[in-house]
């Protein structure tokens, strides 16, 4: 380690060789030598040693994977149709620690992708092409379900529950309540039923869930909201069932650090929305509150294309 330290093998601080460092290490105080204060075995004229809590704050700099989890969840529109637009490249740059998919529109046995190092987990609709979820992780979970246990919900692939040590990941694809609001009853139960499942969760262990929620929360989450009030997607009882979540003490985690109108998780395929940004937050990370400090940036990606969604990331402690 060079001239660091004042031990027992190198000449240093003004000493005269090996003997002359042993002699300081009985004597301490001598004059001429080592000016060490009595009892103490570090030399005042060399710089405090690195201490644990500079390590930790330079870790995330030198060993940023060691530090921090990265998360992403992305509604894909269909993992065949995003596998031919660019999704491995996504993955090769973005390199998550775990990315949760929803509206995959597939079984596995209809998928050709290779993720080394990836454990991938699936969720899928009796009924072929639709809906569906999918959980990719470098992070062996403890424990994979699939639903939340209530069979007129389950059929549809929409719940992918991962167990890991500290919390719960629970990748979710809310039902859509449709533009004529025929499934707005339905939707409305599904949302009771999902919380209770969540809360039970929540004994155990804290949850985080992502997903597809199909709602804009408030009106600075899309763009026009006094032409789409009362339209799915931004019913008042769509939102209100979002705010019992809140009740419930669950954190928007995006709010946690962004404010105001602007940032767009989806926009309609069609009239050039995405390039005017005329869009809906509808994609979310929601954390438990004992969680919710230990995320340390949640945001979106609107620049990755592939899909009429784009994928939003958080970074977990």
């Amino acid at each position: 380690m060079g001239n660091d330290v004042c031990g027992d093998t190198l000449p240093v601080c003004g000493g005269s060789g090996l003997d002359e460092n042993r002699r300081r290490r009985q004597q301490p105080a001598a004059v001429g030598g080592c000016p060490r204060r009595a009892g103490s075995e570090r030399c005042p004229r060399l710089p405090k040693p690195v201490g644990l809590t500079i390590v930790t704050r330079n870790l995330r700099t030198l060993l940023p994977w060691a530090a921090l989890m990265k998360l992403i969840s992305w509604n894909v529109n269909g993992i065949r149709a995003v596998l031919k637009k660019g999704f491995l490249d996504f993955m090769k740059k973005a390199k998550p620690d775990v990315i949760c998919l929803q509206e995959t529109k597939a079984e596995p046995s209809q998928v050709e992708i290779e993720l080394p190092g990836y454990h991938l987990h699936w969720n899928w609709a009796e009924k072929k092409g639709y809906s569906g979820t999918a959980t990719f992780s470098r992070i062996a979970p403890l424990n994979v379900t699939t639903g939340i246990n209530v069979a007129e919900h389950d059929r549809e692939g929409r719940v992918l529950t991962a167990e890991f040590k500290d919390f719960f990941l629970v990748n979710v694809y809310v039902p859509n309540s449709q533009r004529t609001l025929d499934r707005l009853a339905y939707r409305l139960t599904w949302e009771k039923d999902f919380l209770a499942f969540l809360r039970k969760l929540e004994k155990k262990k804290p949850v985080l869930y992502c997903g597809d929620l199909n709602v804009a929360h408030t009106e600075n989450d899309l763009t026009n909201a006094k032409q789409n009030e009362g339209q799915h997607g931004f019913t008042p009882e769509e939102r209100e069932a979002f705010d019992r979540v809140l009740k419930a003490g669950f954190v928007d985690t995006f709010r946690q650090f962004t404010e105001g109108k602007g940032h767009y998780t989806w926009w309609a395929p069609f009239g050039g929305a995405r390039a005017k940004n005329i869009g809906w937050r509808i994609d979310y990370f929601m954390a438990s509150k004992a969680l919710a400090p230990r995320v340390k940036a949640s945001k979106i990606l609107p620049k990755v294309m592939g899909s009429d969604h784009c994928p939003i990331e958080i970074e977990l402690e």
